[in-house]
Parts: C-alpha cells; sequence; structure tokens
C-alpha cells in the first residue's frame, strides 16, 4: 500500500510540472474566449451540476469520444474534474493522443463551485436509461448529447405496414422521444408475414392500435402518438407540420406525391423507401439541405396502373421491407443527429434474389415546380 501511494505521488510529482494547471477564474476567461471546458466527473456526478456550457465526457469515456467533439488536435481543451487530480492524468492522455493545448483546472469543480463561478443544473439520462442506451453511449458519435437529442426529436411515420413496423421498432428502441404514426388500416392475417409490429391477436384491430401497444412494450421512454387517419391534401401538412423527420412507408404514388409536396413545402427530410417482389429502393429527399433533388425529381408522374401492382397483386418477400424500414430507421436517426451522409442524391437499391446493391444519383431537376416553389423562384 504504501508502495503504492508513493508510485502515485510521484506520478503527480512529474504531471504537475508537465500538465498546466490553471485557476477556475482563468478557465472561465479562455472558455469565454473559445477554449473547450470538459467536465469528465463521472456521469452520475456532472448530471446533477456542472460548470456552465461545460462539455460533459466522463473520464472513461474521454479518449474514446474526444474526436466527437474536438476533432481539431489544436483546439484548447480544459478538464475539470472534482478535486483537480484526476483531470491531471487525463490531461497528459490528451497530451500524448497529440492534442497540443489542454489545461487541467486546479481544485476542479470543488473550487470552480466555492469561488462561485457560473454552474447549471443539466439535463442527463437516468440510470435506466443509461443502462438501456448503454451501447449509443460508447459510440463517440452519440454520446449522451446525441442520445438526449434523440429524446428531444420527433419522427411521423406514414404508415404502419411492411415498411413503418421494423422503422418504428427501432426508433423506439433508439428512444426517439415521439413517434407520430398515421395509418387508417386494419390489421389482417396477410399482413403478418412482413409487418412485425402487429401479431396474430391483433388481426382485425386499427394498425395504428396494434403498433402503439407493441411499442410502449418495447420503450416506455418513446411517446406514441397514433392517428387513425389517411393522410391527404386537406389535413396532410398538419399532420406533419412540427415533425423533424418524415418516414414514407406507404404503398400508393398518391400519398408519396403527397407526402413528398408537404416535405418539401415544410423543408422536412422525406426518408423514403418504397419494395416491389425482391427488390427494394431507398433515398432521402432534402431540397432544404443543399437543394437535393425531391420525388418529383426522381420520378415527375406516376407511372400507368397496369405497370404499378400493388403489393397484394404482386407479391413481396417479407424480409425485404425489414431489409429498407430498418435502413430508413438508420438514415433518420443519421439525421437527427447530424452525423455521417445521408442518401440526399442517392437512391440506394437493392435486388435480393441477386444479392446485390447498387447506389445510382439523382440530380434535382431544375424544372420541378415543387422544388421551385419551396425555394421561392416561382409561385
Amino acid at each position: 500500500m504504501l508502495k503504492t501511494t508513493a508510485l502515485r505521488e510521484a506520478a503527480l510529482s512529474r504531471l504537475r510540472q508537465t500538465v498546466a494547471q490553471i485557476e477556475p477564474a482563468e478557465a472561465l476567461g479562455r472558455q469565454a474566449r473559445g477554449a473547450l471546458l470538459i467536465d469528465i466527473r463521472p456521469a452520475e456526478q456532472s448530471a446533477q451540476c456542472s460548470a456552465s456550457s461545460a462539455c460533459r465526457i466522463s473520464r472513461d469515456k474521454l479518449e474514446l469520444q474526444i474526436e466527437g467533439v474536438a476533432a481539431d488536435a489544436s483546439q484548447s481543451l480544459v478538464l475539470m474534474c472534482a478535486s483537480g487530480v484526476t483531470s491531471l492524468f487525463a490531461a497528459d492522455s490528451l497530451l500524448r493522443m497529440g492534442y497540443g493545448e489542454v489545461y487541467s483546472v486546479d481544485g476542479g469543480f470543488t473550487r470552480w463551485q466555492q469561488e462561485g463561478l457560473p454552474v447549471a443544473s443539466v439535463e442527463a439520462l437516468s440510470a435506466e436509461q443509461r443502462q438501456r442506451y448503454a451501447r449509443h453511449l460508447t459510440l463517440p458519435e452519440v454520446g449522451e448529447a446525441g442520445q438526449l437529442r434523440l429524446q428531444r426529436a420527433t419522427v411521423a411515420l406514414i404508415g404502419a405496414g411492411g415498411l413503418g413496423s421494423p422503422a418504428a421498432l427501432y426508433l423506439a428502441a433508439a428512444g426517439v422521444g415521439k413517434l407520430t404514426i398515421i395509418d387508417n388500416d386494419r390489421v389482417e392475417r396477410s399482413n403478418l408475414q412482413r409487418q412485425v409490429l402487429h401479431k396474430d391477436a391483433s388481426t382485425g384491430q386499427p394498425k395504428v392500435n396494434s403498433a402503439r401497444a407493441t411499442l410502449e412494450a418495447l420503450n416506455p421512454d418513446t411517446q406514441i402518438v397514433t392517428l387513425n387517419t389517411r393522410i391527404n391534401s386537406d389535413n396532410g401538412r398538419q399532420l406533419l407540420s412540427g415533425h423533424d423527420v418524415v418516414i414514407d412507408g406507404s404503398d400508393n404514388f398518391e400519398t408519396r406525391y403527397l407526402v413528398n409536396d408537404i416535405c418539401v413545402a415544410l423543408g422536412i427530410p422525406n426518408v423514403h423507401a418504397s419494395v416491389f417482389r425482391f427488390e427494394g429502393q431507398l433515398s432521402v429527399f432534402w431540397p432544404a439541405q443543399g437543394g437535393g433533388p425531391c420525388y418529383r425529381c426522381l420520378y415527375a408522374e406516376p407511372p400507368p396502373v397496369e405497370f404499378s401492382p400493388s403489393c397484394s397483386e404482386a407479391g413481396v418477400i417479407g424480409a425485404l421491407p425489414g431489409i429498407f424500414g430498418t435502413l430508413q430507421a438508420s438514415e433518420a436517426l443519421k439525421i437527427l443527429l447530424n452525423i455521417g451522409q445521408p442518401l440526399v442524391g442517392r437512391l440506394l437499391h437493392y435486388d435480393a434474389l441477386a444479392g446485390r446493391f447498387a447506389e445510382f444519383a439523382i440530380e434535382t431537376d431544375r424544372s420541378c415546380e415543387v422544388c421551385q416553389r419551396a425555394s421561392g423562384r416561382c409561385g
């Protein structure tokens, strides 16, 4: 024990020579000038109270998540623990990683509070939520800040069928704050081969009721709003307004064009997918984001009825909507977290029989009146 204590004191002595320690007031000043103040105390401590505007990354996740908040190694970093000791070791680790300007707050958060510097209670996950979303929290691209962002998010799903089922399941499991499910159909036994939200006992029930029961049992954190109605030109704008993302799982062209036009007008990303027999396609239509194309840019008008049979007429392999609904959920999560590259301007195609994915570029149609109207160039 004595030897361990001596080694620790020797390490601290060395670190005090190599790591710059600054007073809490100086740390506040550096923060005001652009330095990133990071509270590295355990999450259960920093969740109760932290320095105002501090980024919170617990010590055990610092090296894993630091690049998510400070990708530039020249970024000035100020680390604060409870007493100013753990932050010395943490600062030394970041210096070894290549960060050039790292400081440790002398006396830590205890001294910060004693000197009356600004603090704030912070939004935080509960212990149960930390367990539920543990695999998200270890991802540098998500972390606690990203998970809290998901909890504030709202997503509208058009349809609780083959595409909407997996999309809803994975969005609810991910902790999205509110899911609005719009569908006026009832569960039929022929749905159960692919519409995994529903059970045999749900046959005859409104799909939205069956969906709510399944999703609430999966994750009580997510608020499920169900609308047993069909989206149309009279109610569509009101139904979709205020959502962060729309997932289009509809199975007819009339609804697809309507959802597209409303999303373009409102500036909401439309995560679209469709499936047919053994093939499917996926894209994100979001003209408000960098002038990307909309659904009408890809298909200016619907094909003749004889060339567009429904699933009930043409059939579909059951797993295919599962694949594409899950991909829709993935694209929605990327958008909500502002990570990765959403499929804007790209169409992903999958041939299940060949087992082959292909990607195609989609150009914005400069003559598309829906895009032009939304951007104010006409009408």
